[in-house]
């Protein structure tokens, strides 16, 4: 593999994406992330590579790509190797005023990612997310499955989905929550796994949001952070509007994505769409009632 040699490598046993991860060092010492995906995969991965270089450019706190190959183990990614924890165990250690520090900090590095703009040739965001919506609905509708209070979802949906008419489109990192983002050992926030990364409004990128949000009935101080540190706390009544839509999308789309990992994230689903009505006080309200600045 390259000019690379590497005398130990410790398998990491984390992620969703399949492809398998190492912690491994070369004879001076120095250590890597060694990332390996299916043969399938190298188109994607050769693309997600260069992406990648270019949101490292840009100053992006992240795991840096130092080279990309193909061997008999199948399409690598070497990577700079974050020393440090999740931020998902680190935050709700610290006091809100941190929380919400760290958060109005990934707010702010979000806002640079979404500075790489989106080829001129894709069709129009209406157009691609209206698809989505159809067949996100469509998966729910044929799930064996369903909600409880499932109408406000579908009504919110249908009275707002028009909101999506002339967004532009960036690039996305694809799946922007504190679990994947790092604090090192100096403190610094670092952005992690680009795996799924894509194009379009880059206000959707806050769909993730519900996985920075702790308890249901209490400020989320990360979350509001976010929000606040990427339009510089001057946040649009538009963006309440469109969050709420991507929100209810992404919930009702997350039952049947559920099913194939068993009854544990079938709860976890049911849970959560519990909680974003609490949130949207059954889909009544466009602010969420988690959003809070620390008090001084």
């Amino acid at each position: 593999m390259s000019e690379y040699r590497f005398v130990s490598r410790e398998p990491i046993e984390k992620g969703w994406s399949g492809d398998r991860k190492y912690r491994v060092t070369d004879a001076e010492g120095r250590v890597y992330l060694y990332r390996v995906s299916p043969i399938a995969k190298r188109e994607k991965r050769e693309r997600g590579f260069a992406q990648m270089r270019e949101i490292a450019a840009l100053g992006v706190p992240m795991s840096v790509p130092y080279e990309f190959g193909v061997s008999e183990e199948g399409v690598w990614l070497l990577q700079e190797y974050i020393d440090g924890e999740d931020a998902e165990t680190v935050l709700p250690t610290l006091s809100v005023t941190e929380q919400y520090r760290y958060g109005t900090e990934a707010g702010q590095i979000l806002r640079r990612i979404h500075t790489l703009a989106a080829p001129k040739e894709l069709p129009a965001w209406e157009e691609r997310y209206g698809k989505k919506i159809d067949r996100k609905l469509a998966a729910y509708e044929a799930c064996p499955l369903k909600y409880e209070s499932d109408t406000a979802f579908l009504t919110f949906i249908a009275s707002h989905r028009d909101r999506i008419k002339g967004r532009p489109q960036t690039y996305q990192h694809g799946d922007y929550h504190v679990g994947n983002m790092m604090i090192d050992r100096s403190g610094a926030l670092r952005i992690i796994d680009f795996d799924r990364d894509d194009y379009g409004d880059p206000w959707e990128e806050f769909n993730r949001i519900v996985w920075c949000v702790g308890a249901p009935d209490a400020p989320a101080y990360v979350a509001s952070g976010m929000i606040d540190g990427y339009f510089g706390g001057d946040v649009p009544n538009e963006f309440w509007e469109l969050l709420a839509l991507y929100v209810s999308v992404n919930t009702l789309s997350s039952l049947p994505w559920a099913i194939p990992f068993g009854e544990g994230e079938i709860e976890t689903m049911r849970r959560q769409a519990r909680e974003v009505l609490l949130w949207y006080d059954g889909m009544r309200c466009i602010v969420p009632r988690w959003y809070a600045r620390p008090v001084e």
